[in-house]
């Protein structure tokens, strides 16, 4: 091979770690754009702005009566801390829901993305 060859092959090398490197990291510090709005139950308003769109997020030590989802991704409710369990609520995007009388209060929320 000549030194072009080797130079050539080093640059698609570089090329194609980048780009591995890159996509790999592509989720870190990405957004739900907008806001979740949530009624306490202690009858406290509470909005979050631009909540990121990995893992779970607490609705408050209270938990929540009413989410309003003002964000450009779909959300799913959960009723205990750590977003798992069957009694889950998919609320999707520009929408708001109210919990029933007398099922358990929202306690936490994931992004669908």
């Amino acid at each position: 091979m000549s030194v072009t060859d080797h130079r050539r092959l080093r640059v698609v090398a570089g090329a194609a770690l980048l780009t591995i490197a890159l996509a790999g990291c592509s989720g870190l510090g990405r957004t739900a754009v907008g806001t979740i709005s949530y009624g306490s139950a202690n009858e406290r308003l509470v909005m979050v702005s631009n909540p990121l769109v990995t893992g779970c997020h607490s609705l408050g030590p209270a938990g929540a009566t009413t989410v309003t989802n003002n964000t450009l991704v779909d959300i799913i409710l959960y009723p205990s801390r750590d977003c798992s369990g069957d009694e889950s609520t998919y609320l999707p995007t520009e929408t708001s829901d109210d919990i029933a009388p007398g099922a358990p209060l929202w306690r936490s929320y994931s992004t669908v993305h």
